[in-house]
């Protein structure tokens, strides 16, 4: 979960909704900056995040016992396992992406355990293998890999809450052109990134949210109840060039 504290209590975003978020930001990119096979790497991207440890206990809590945020939790490859075993199923392409975020967000874990380092060596050897037989060279997916970091961070700005104040500007990430984007909120709250990655001149996204008033849970029945009986919000921002 992403969780923001927020006047009300906790604002809670699903990982999986953060993902269809970057998805909307992939499908509206001008066609220079899409890869090959777009509607694939759109999947990928829409996906990436899924596959979520089932709760058992208090694992979506803080030991304060707040909902607790995805960063606050510890590193495992649990969720990086299912995730791999299922988009397997969806094409070599979609896994391709995939495995090369499994690698970008758990190579820093290398040499942690020998589960971790099979898991990453395997995944070195399922991007070669992919490369190969897609007939796609290193640089094409390093490329292609690079729309979907870009996506995600840009929906986690948004997701976070990270905008700064005041119309000054926020650095996403290099984009797949290797230029850096920049983005910053104005007056009007409307959002400006910079340069303009987008096919059309203005767009609007969402996410849904739900708002939790109640600070504190016993365990993670009590948190997964209140968030199934919290009504869905949809939170929009209009980007603009």
């Amino acid at each position: 979960m992403i969780v923001n504290a927020i006047p009300e209590g906790w604002e809670v975003i699903y990982q999986q909704a953060h993902g269809v978020l970057a998805a909307q930001l992939a499908y509206h990119l001008k066609p220079e900056l899409q890869s090959r096979y777009w509607v694939e790497t759109i999947i990928a991207i829409a996906n990436h995040d899924d596959r979520q440890k089932q709760w058992q206990g208090k694992d979506g809590l803080t030991k304060a016992g707040a909902p607790a945020d995805f960063t606050l939790l510890p590193v495992t490859i649990d969720q990086a396992k299912d995730l791999m075993r299922a988009v397997r199923f969806q094409s070599r392409w979609a896994a391709l992406l995939t495995s090369m975020h499994m690698s970008y967000l758990y190579e820093s874990e290398r040499g942690n355990s020998k589960d971790k380092d099979l898991f990453l060596d395997e995944q070195q050897e399922l991007q070669k293998n992919y490369r190969r037989e897609l007939k796609i060279k290193k640089e094409e997916a390093e490329k292609a890999y690079a729309v979907l970091q870009w996506c995600d961070r840009l929906s986690l700005i948004l997701c976070k809450n990270e905008l700064p104040a005041d119309e000054r500007a926020l650095e996403i990430t290099a984009g797949p052109d290797g230029e850096v984007y920049f983005i910053k909120k104005l007056a009007d709250e409307t959002l400006q990134i910079l340069p303009w990655p987008f096919t059309p001149d203005k767009l609007e996204v969402q996410v849904e949210y739900r708002t939790l008033q109640q600070l504190y849970f016993k365990n993670d029945d009590e948190l997964a109840q209140a968030l199934y009986q919290t009504k869905v919000k949809c939170k929009t921002w209009l980007l603009r060039k």
